[in-house]
């Protein structure tokens, strides 16, 4: 999920959107894309988990290698039980695990953050405020339309999978951030044209399609040479600079199945 380096002062509200954004993703996966995330729960592959995901989005993957990970971890092996019980009962399952899953990342994060009593009460105040994803699949509540908004200052583009490669650069700096543009003209026309600039150039990351920003640490696959996000990829600064050839997780993946 998110890599934290280093203790960041985090507000309670940011864990209430980071907790949305996460709740959103997986409400998707579980509902309008139910028929998507059915195919990729396949029950001849290994154990497979479901994650909602910071930007809104989910994905199936497999578990984090690393021990103990760096976020609480999802029910593992989800896609056994898919065959061998009713469709309703199964997404019925996953919803109550997932629920589980996102109290335990939200008050993870209470809880590296220093959070006191009067902090936890009102996250979870502000948690208990919306319906469980168990409810939104199982027709008990009716699911809010706006029932999450996008996660911080991400301008989101909807471009799955094509993503700007940046300006090129020594494949060895792995940890660098993605480049700026180098037609930057003194910044005249940052506030007019940002549209313009996510379509003629921008680097947007090869996981969740959000745009580069300054502030972000960034890494680039050594094979398929995309920039990710590195709390899309779930790597730190700090562990970067241990790993001599970085593989993103679609790479990875690719290479298990040859």
């Amino acid at each position: 999920m998110e890599g934290i380096p280093h203790p960041i002062p985090r507000t309670v509200e940011e864990v209430f959107s980071d907790f949305k954004a996460r709740r959103a993703g997986l409400i998707k996966a579980l509902t309008n894309e139910v028929e998507k995330f059915y195919q990729q729960c396949d029950p001849e592959k290994e154990n497979l988990c479901l994650y909602g995901l910071p930007n809104e989005t989910w994905e199936v993957n497999l578990p984090v290698e690393e021990v103990p990970p760096e976020l609480p971890e999802p029910a593992l092996g989800i896609n056994f039980a898919r065959d061998g019980m009713q469709e309703k009962d199964w997404l019925s399952l996953v919803a109550v695990h997932s629920d589980s899953w996102l109290l335990a990342v939200a008050f993870y994060f209470g809880a590296r953050f220093g959070f006191g009593k009067s902090e936890r009460k009102r996250l979870f105040q502000m948690i208990n405020d919306l319906p469980t994803i168990f409810e939104v699949v199982t027709g008990n509540v009716k699911q809010p339309k706006d029932q999450s908004g996008p996660p911080n200052n991400s301008t989101k583009s909807k471009s799955s999978g094509k993503t700007s490669r940046p300006e090129p650069q020594p494949k060895a700096v792995k940890m660098s951030p993605a480049p700026p543009k180098e037609d930057d003209d003194n910044g005249e026309e940052e506030d007019d044209d940002e549209e313009g600039e996510e379509e003629q150039g921008a680097t947007l990351c090869g996981a969740c399609g959000d745009n580069y920003a300054n502030d972000e640490f960034w890494i680039c696959c050594d094979i398929c040479e995309r920039w990710f996000h590195g709390k899309c990829v779930k790597i730190t600064p700090a562990k970067a600079e241990h790993i001599k050839q970085y593989k993103c997780p679609s790479c990875s993946s690719k290479r298990a199945r040859v």
